[in-house]
């Protein structure tokens, strides 16, 4: 059925409302605008269900939230699950509470029991809250760092992590099994909570998982003495992570911590930026100003979901700050975990740390400077996830420390099985405490990690390309790269390419294939001499293609010299 024919089956569905079908019928006259809406439906990519909210095949909307949910029922009533029930959580974003609540009234009306947060909570919390209720799945209703014409639908696991293969195809199957509208179920709140269905969770799982969080904290010592001297600037970015970040900032000493102000209430609008990513400069614009005033050693923004976070921290020398990227924050968590467990004695024999395939190999220095097994997988936290369910499956044979991914998310633990960008907050500041205590800055100590290990230095960029056209044009790009694998990089020699697709490494010099051991997904990786790498990969919540590169090298200059020559010949294949 192509675009066209989906457009006017909606148009005569009894099962959309009135007021949806003029929506519809509004754009009779812009192809180009039904084509958008109709010409695929939303897939499960590494983090669900995303798009931007209309109505459409291609949309956010309670239809395709619903149709979603109901293909999920199905699963769970074939699982047995419906006892164990559904946790559900969604952010400040529009539509982010009608959508939880239509997602808990469809599950009720399918007799599976729900538990939905009394309001917004961050995404780490609800992976949390699934495994202390025992949930067989979670659902977080969020759009993490898009703008704010999105919204999304992330399912997890019993094991609270984003369902991953053979799950996510299986749910999959059942939701396009659906494909009559009105065989989508519901029922009335009022009834869905007499039957016992729909429940309300909020306090008690808020204090759990604080406690638990306190129980990560690795140098208290070094807080205890800090506390009134680290000053502290951090931002929600009109999300959900103000009220567990002033929480746990201050029940474990803190007394420093200034929240801007400008974006402290959660607002779906996100009217102070234009883009709620961490990731982005733009979004410091305001905690910068801030922390300039009251001189803060530190400057953290959660996104809208609190599962990333962002980082600058002061340059004494110059006064000025300096931003973090990914890599630069879990590198030097890293570090600082395993560091302060090898002092006070609490790093086990078959202690071990994940990452993902594009985060930075300073991390392999790192886990082999402390003797810690690193593994690595591919991009999305559900495959760190897997690995850690894997640990748990294997009685415990190694034990996950830290774990995180360049995209800005890590966990410290296993306590969530998702980034958590609250942990990361608490644990960031303690760090900044204890090498204050130490007369260091965090961006000191950056400087002397790679004295110690080496100028790691990695950088991305990505191509948008929207709609059917850009989809395929995408494609295309892949197409090229697989079919004329490039030999060199920048100045550097491609030792192998990994096609995560074909699922084998190709070794030019030896001509040797060998296994990625990793599940297949549409990714190319180049390992090149001296410690250089470079990859490529569609994005698998947004219209882009991804290129990530690093290397190594003897001093900052030249890492960047260098890693702008690998940008530019990549940039070759995009155009």
């Amino acid at each position: 059925m192509n675009y066209l024919e989906k457009y006017n089956e909606w148009l005569n569905d009894p099962a959309i409302s009135e007021e949806d079908k003029e929506d519809l019928r509004n754009i009779k006259n812009n192809e180009k605008e039904i084509e958008d809406r109709f010409y695929k439906d939303l897939e499960f990519g590494t983090a669900g269900l995303r798009g931007v909210i209309g109505i459409g095949t291609n949309r956010m909307n309670k239809y395709t939230v619903t149709k979603a949910t109901q293909g999920l029922a199905n699963y769970i009533v074939k699982k047995n699950g419906q006892e164990r029930g559904v946790a559900i959580a969604y952010d400040s974003r529009r539509m982010s509470q009608e959508f939880s609540e239509e997602t808990a009234l469809c599950l009720n009306a399918n007799g599976i029991k729900t538990y939905r947060f009394d309001s917004l909570r961050p995404t780490p919390e609800l992976s949390f809250a699934v495994r202390q209720l025992g949930c067989i799945a979670g659902i977080v209703i969020t759009a993490s760092h898009n703008p704010p014409e999105y919204n999304g639908y992330k399912v997890y696991w019993e094991d609270g992590a984003q369902i991953v293969e053979p799950t996510d195809k299986e749910i999959i199957n059942e939701v396009n099994a659906i494909t009559d509208l009105s065989t989508i179920k519901t029922m009335s709140k009022k009834e869905a909570e007499e039957k016992g269905l729909y429940n309300k969770i909020g306090k008690e799982i808020d204090d759990k998982y604080i406690d638990t969080l306190k129980k990560l904290v690795v140098n208290q010592d070094a807080i205890n003495k800090m506390q009134k001297d680290i000053k502290i600037v951090y931002t929600p970015l009109h999300g959900t992570g103000n009220i567990p970040v002033q929480r746990i900032l201050k029940e474990i000493g803190f007394e420093n911590v200034y929240v801007v102000p400008e974006q402290e209430k959660p607002d779906g609008e996100f009217p102070t930026v234009s883009y709620p990513n961490p990731e982005d400069p733009k979004a410091f614009t305001l905690a910068l100003e801030l922390a300039k005033r009251v001189n803060a050693d530190i400057v953290l923004a959660n996104d809208p979901d609190a599962d990333r976070l962002g980082v600058y921290v002061k340059d004494t020398k110059t006064g000025e700050y300096i931003q973090f990227n990914g890599n630069m924050t879990g590198n030097l968590l890293a570090e600082y975990i395993l560091s302060q467990k090898k002092a006070n004695g609490t790093l086990p024999a078959n202690g071990a740390v994940i990452k993902t395939i594009v985060s930075s190999n300073l991390t392999d220095a790192i886990a082999k400077e402390y003797n810690v097994k690193l593994f690595s997988t591919l991009t999305g936290f559900k495959n760190i996830a897997k690995i850690i369910r894997g640990f748990e499956e294997n009685n415990n044979e190694y034990e996950c420390l830290y774990s995180y991914e360049e995209s800005y998310g890590c966990i410290i633990g296993t306590h969530a099985r998702d980034k958590d960008g609250i942990v990361a907050v608490m644990t960031l500041c303690e760090a900044a405490a204890y090498y204050k205590m130490n007369g260091m800055t965090l961006w000191d100590q950056m400087n002397n990690m790679y004295r110690k290990y080496g100028y790691y230095k990695e950088k991305q960029f990505s191509i948008t390309l929207k709609g059917a056209e850009g989809a395929e044009q995408i494609k295309k790009m892949m197409d090229d790269l697989r079919n004329n694998p490039p030999s060199e990089i920048g100045k550097y020699k491609v030792i192998s390419v990994g096609d995560y697709n074909s699922q084998v490494i190709h070794n030019n010099e030896t001509g040797k294939e060998t296994s990625t051991n990793l599940p297949k997904s549409n990714v190319l990786y180049y390992e090149l001499e001296d410690d250089a790498w470079c990859c490529v990969r569609p994005s698998g919540t947004e219209p882009k293609i991804k290129f990530y590169m690093g290397v190594k090298e003897n001093s900052m200059e030249e890492a960047e010299k260098e890693l702008q020559n690998i940008e530019n010949s990549m940039k070759k294949y995009a155009e």
